[in-house]
């Protein structure tokens, strides 16, 4: 496993920091966040060192979303109070990402409490087809050459 000294979520993992341990297993590990948007916050964690999700090895960053869609279903059994949940995961500070270790947020949520990732600043304008014909072209050569469309 790859630790980083200075990575608050490392050093959980390290068992240097405290955490409120909803799993953990080899590859992966969940816990409380300590500075909950709402309470029933969860944070799951790669065991490995990754500050970007996109670096993340493919099987675990597959594990922590089953251990996410897991752990939202938990919530809704839990006795909690749960009219829904987000799922947030941001790479880089430009996207809101806080702390320097991947990590997927399940957020409980409620009508009306406040909390919220807002897509589009009132309504926004549609995007030529030419254009997103452009974009997917330029993703697809991005790709896997294997890949079927």
């Amino acid at each position: 496993m790859s630790f980083q000294a200075d990575c608050i979520f490392c050093q959980i993992l390290q068992g240097e920091r405290e955490a409120s341990f909803v799993y953990r297993d080899e590859t992966v590990t969940a816990f409380m966040d300590l500075f909950p948007v709402v309470p029933g916050h969860v944070l799951v964690i790669p065991n490995d060192h990754q500050q970007d999700f996109s670096r993340v090895e493919p099987e675990q960053a597959g594990q922590m979303f089953q251990l996410g869609r897991e752990i939202g279903s938990a919530l809704h059994r839990s006795g909690m109070s749960v009219e829904g949940i987000s799922y947030f995961l941001a790479e880089g500070e430009a996207a809101g990402q806080v702390v320097p270790h991947a990590h997927l947020h399940i957020i409980p949520r409620h009508a009306g409490d406040d909390c919220g990732l807002q897509l589009h600043k009132g309504i926004p304008e549609r995007a030529e087809r030419g254009v997103l014909d452009r974009r997917a072209a330029a993703l697809r050569e991005a790709l896997k050459p294997d890949a079927i469309f």
